[in-house]
């Protein structure tokens, strides 16, 4: 196992066979398609969008991308998503959020049809990751950390892991994959009781809470795989994940850095997701 469990070797793997099903897919007169809809213009949107159309670029998969006013109503959004859910030739939907306060986010994420659902943003899907059954797709970001630990072979079956964050974007869904794998998953979040004597205690940290350097050298013991599911941007303009990257790399076994780990990964699990949509309607 490598000391540095970097995402853009992971991230290339899996792009190489989503291209190759993609051809398949395309010798059948079948194109991927993903929708991405999104309401106003932020930022940090235009940044993953530039990153889904590169990606999408070097997997054959075209990728279609309609926005709506800041100011659109719900009813407006909820039109324009009906009509991606009607259109055979869209095989993915994305919603861009945060969506502005007027919109209900989850009422029109539920929309969604479950076989275009590539990202887990309906009920129906997370059922199907909690119950091991294919209704729609894990979350791309749960489904990435998982993608790491298999391409660097870290053991999971009867090993100790904690993932701390309990949301249903990231905690609470990769816990149940863990489970899947045969591992010991225990679930900690901003309200447990020495959560440092818990992570400790464990072989695999995920670390999800959403809090720069939340996680200190006061939380890890030697010879732990330490995987960083969080990306904040500091006051300096530096980047940092959820653990404290400077006081536990020297602890860890395998640790992923923040950035060029477990957010690596993440677009290129999406796009696998498509194909697999595709293939699947």
């Amino acid at each position: 196992m490598e000391h540095l469990l970097k995402g853009a070797p992971v991230a290339a793997a899996i792009r190489e066979r989503t291209a190759k099903e993609a051809n398949r897919l395309k010798e059948a007169g079948i194109v991927p398609v993903i929708a991405v809809l999104e309401l106003g213009e932020r930022a940090d949107n235009a940044a993953y969008l530039k990153g889904i159309q590169k990606n999408a670029g070097l997997c054959d998969i075209s990728l279609r991308h309609m926005r709506l006013p800041e100011t659109a109503s719900y009813a407006q959004a909820e039109e324009a998503l009906e009509a991606l859910n009607r259109d055979p030739a869209v095989h993915g939907i994305l919603i861009l959020r945060p969506l502005p306060p007027q919109i209900d986010e989850a009422k029109l994420c539920s929309r969604i049809v479950p076989e275009k659902d590539v990202d887990c943003a309906t009920d129906l899907s997370l059922a199907g990751v909690f119950e091991g059954k294919a209704l729609g797709f894990a979350p791309c970001t749960s489904q990435a950390v998982m993608e790491i630990l298999r391409f660097y072979e870290v053991p999971l079956s009867g090993k100790k892991c904690t993932v701390v964050g309990r949301s249903l974007v990231v905690g609470r869904p990769l816990a149940m994959m863990l489970l899947a794998e045969n591992a010991t998953v225990t679930v900690c979040h901003s309200k447990t009781k020495d959560l440092p004597a818990i992570t400790r205690a464990s072989d695999l940290v995920v670390a999800a809470i959403g809090k720069a350097a939340a996680l200190g050298a006061n939380c890890f013991a030697e010879g732990q795989v330490l995987i960083d599911v969080g990306i904040h941007r500091l006051p300096d303009g530096s980047l940092s994940g959820d653990i404290d990257f400077a006081a536990a790399e020297p602890l860890a076994e395998a640790i992923t850095p923040v950035p060029g780990g477990v957010g690596a990964v993440t677009t290129a699990v999406l796009l696998a997701h498509v194909v697999q949509a595709a293939s699947r309607q």
